[in-house]
């Protein structure tokens, strides 16, 4: 019997391939663009190759009508605004750094996607999204890293659970991003050169400050800048404007480069230090989401730690040191560890779990 698969289209060149591959691996595919922000004006969503705007949507039933696959439109405002949007704003305003694309991931494109897509009959649900799934011989599933280093969204994808795991397909991880636009090319498909989107869909003036200020109640006031004991060294803008390992943007005399590294929302300070300050051999992690193991066990073990998305990872020993707690010791010491942020750990090319940064 044909399997069925929701494929979540969002009008750019990889989720358009892969509905493709996935039809022509004999799939029965359906197009689904999610609605998660209100409607871009046009020429923003063009410029900023938006992934949830107007363009988008057009794009995408283009594409399906092209492939002759059915295509809808979903609203999932609501879980976006809830799961996303507000955690964003709540975590700036306690002094941490959030990754609202790991947030969307779980919560949105897998999560209510998922729930959706199965209520309709689909076996599967998958995207266009460099990393590749894999059972593996202990029985669980795990991601594995893209064939292309340089495209690789495995980071990004650390928090998803084994059932959404179970349900989910990933047909462009096996390919280069050159591979996939010279497919794209081939079919004949109008999006085999738009331009990649850009993080954060829902502001595309990068202006996170601004941002939160319009959606926020009260006003969130100015503070002080402090060094590490204390003494006051000016005045900032409000903790929202900064994260850890900022260099730029602070507009104190200081005679020589100086960095945030450290944000207390509780006095609402911005504690500056120099550069050697902002290195440390380890962190400490909660919310963690067991992926390639099922835990510790008690055991500690040895990986390779991504801190952020852009960075190549650092080997460290990670060991459990509470029931939601995780301990991370680094060989050497890494740059602007960042409340907020994730810590993804790699055994190879396979995900691990991660948590993330406390």
């Amino acid at each position: 019997m044909q399997k069925k698969v929701v494929v979540g289209m969002s009008g750019g060149v990889d989720s358009s391939v892969a509905a493709w591959l996935l039809q022509k691996q004999g799939y029965e595919v359906t197009g689904v663009t999610m609605k998660i922000w209100q409607d871009e004006e046009m020429s923003i969503e063009e410029e900023n190759g938006g992934c949830c705007g107007l363009s988008a949507v057009e794009d995408a039933r283009r594409v399906a009508w092209q492939l002759g696959i059915p295509y809808y439109v979903m609203n999932f405002k609501k879980e976006f605004r809830n799961h996303v949007v507000d955690y964003f704003i709540n975590e700036y305003i306690h002094g941490r750094t959030p990754n609202p694309c790991i947030a969307c991931n779980r919560f949105v494109k897998w999560e209510a996607l998922l729930d959706r897509s199965l209520a309709l009959g689909a076996d599967f649900i998958a995207t266009g999204h460099y990393a590749q799934v894999e059972r593996l011989a202990n029985g669980r599933y795990a991601l594995r890293k893209s064939a292309t280093a340089a495209k690789d969204q495995t980071y990004a994808l650390y928090n998803l659970t084994q059932e959404q795991l179970s349900r989910t397909l990933m047909p462009v991880g096996s390919y280069t991003k050159e591979e996939i636009r010279r497919m794209a090319g081939e079919l004949d498909l109008q999006v085999a050169h738009k331009p990649d989107s850009q993080e954060i869909c829902f502001i595309p003036d990068h202006d996170y400050a601004r941002f939160i200020r319009e959606h926020t109640a009260s006003p969130l006031p100015i503070g002080n800048f402090v060094d590490l004991e204390g003494r006051v060294l000016g005045r900032h803008a409000g903790i929202t404007h900064y994260t850890i390992g900022q260099r730029k943007g602070l507009n104190l005399a200081m005679g020589r480069p100086v960095f945030v590294v450290e944000i207390r929302p509780e006095t609402n300070e911005v504690v500056i230090g120099d550069s050697e300050d902002v290195f440390t051999d380890s962190l400490v992690c909660d919310r963690i989401n067991w992926m390639a193991v099922d835990g510790l066990h008690g055991q500690t073990m040895e990986v390779d730690a991504r801190i952020r998305y852009n960075h190549k990872g650092a080997p460290c020993t990670i060991r459990q040191i509470g029931e939601d707690l995780v301990e991370c010791r680094f060989r050497d010491k890494v740059r602007a560890v960042t409340p907020g942020q994730a810590v993804v750990f790699y055994d190879g090319d396979y995900v691990v779990g991660g948590g993330t940064i406390r």
